[in-house]
């Protein structure tokens, strides 16, 4: 530790400021890359290394990568960075993670990127929604090789959207014409009927509260990447979801601060016999940084056990890698 240097992409975002925190705590060297230069500088790091480049503009991210050990994009929506910055990744043959939750973008990176990614490492959706559920849904496993259902409920008790929240949720309503998507019969399907209601009997804090089933979020594109499981839903309380896609829902905190509490309860079916694993902590946002990070320094150290477009999943060791990630997230099953 402390000898390796990763570029962040949209490192003066909200997600990409925590990044850029966690990645200095353990003693990464950093390089601050985004397409406005102002911004950069204006990070609260006088020593970072500023790189300015643009997904338009190909040559200034093979220059804004040089002497990078790995790249990091923490910049949506990733509908329009992913392919160009996991291109110059590529180029630069260093290992590529994203913080997506955009299930379109994530489904992309797995199509686009199969046969151009062999024997290189691209993680797509190292994140809150996506890497989380998808490390707690192996680690239930446990040493099942195929389940016939996995749920992954989701309680926040609030949801303050950043402006990449918004911009990502804008894009994807778009590029599926309205509809909604859900995972099931071992595939993506496409609905036009509403999101049905339910209740669900969280752990503490949170107890029974209402939610919406079906809330699609990126764990019904890296689950089943490398689970055989047929049914894979997620589910989120009503009072975050409506609070994430009104418009009068204010911000997180110019500071970066958040009261904000979750609780991922993860149910795993086979055959009759449900295994249960939990992951509690606060600010989904911030709590995507040690996600990230704890994968880029798996990945250099050779902890991986998989290349080529993989999800959290499938190229690390689930458990020990839920267990690395307390106290900021504690993982209990």
């Amino acid at each position: 530790m402390g000898t390796y240097d990763v570029a962040v992409f949209g490192a003066y975002g909200h997600t990409g400021r925590f990044v850029v925190a966690e990645l200095r705590e353990r003693g990464f060297g950093v390089l601050a890359v985004g397409r406005d230069e102002v911004k950069l500088r204006g990070l609260p790091w006088p020593d970072l290394d500023i790189r300015q480049a643009s997904v338009d503009d190909a040559a200034s991210l093979d220059r804004a990568f040089e002497g990078a050990d790995a790249v990091i994009n923490a910049a949506g929506p990733f509908a329009d960075t992913a392919a160009p910055v996991i291109d110059a990744a590529l180029r630069a043959g260093v290992p590529y993670l994203d913080v997506a939750a955009e299930l379109e973008a994530n489904m992309d990176t797995f199509a686009h990127f199969a046969d151009r990614a062999a024997g290189a490492t691209v993680i797509p959706a190292m994140a809150f929604f996506g890497g989380l559920g998808d490390l707690m849904v192996t680690a239930a496993m446990g040493d099942w090789t195929s389940a016939d259902e996995a749920h992954v409920a989701y309680a926040l008790s609030s949801w303050h959207p950043t402006e990449g929240t918004r911009a990502a949720g804008k894009v994807s309503r778009e590029r599926r014409g309205g509809r909604r998507i859900r995972f099931s019969g071992g595939r993506i399907e496409y609905r036009d009927d509403a999101l049905p209601e339910l209740d669900w009997d969280f752990p503490a804090p949170f107890g029974t509260r209402a939610v919406l089933g079906e809330f699609t979020m990126a764990d019904v594109v890296t689950v089943p990447r490398h689970l055989a499981i047929s049914e894979v839903t997620t589910y989120m309380t009503v009072n975050a979801a409506r609070e994430v896609v009104t418009p009068e829902t204010p911000p997180p905190g110019s500071d970066g601060s958040s009261s904000q509490e979750f609780v991922v309860d993860v149910v795993v079916r086979s055959g009759g016999v449900e295994r249960r694993i939990v992951a509690r902590g606060r600010d989904i946002y911030a709590s995507t940084a040690p996600l990230v990070v704890e994968a880029v320094q798996r990945v250099l150290d050779g902890r991986t056990e998989a290349t080529g477009v993989v999800s959290a999943g499938e190229v690390f060791d689930a458990a020990d890698f839920l267990g690395a990630l307390a106290p900021r997230i504690t993982v209990t099953g």
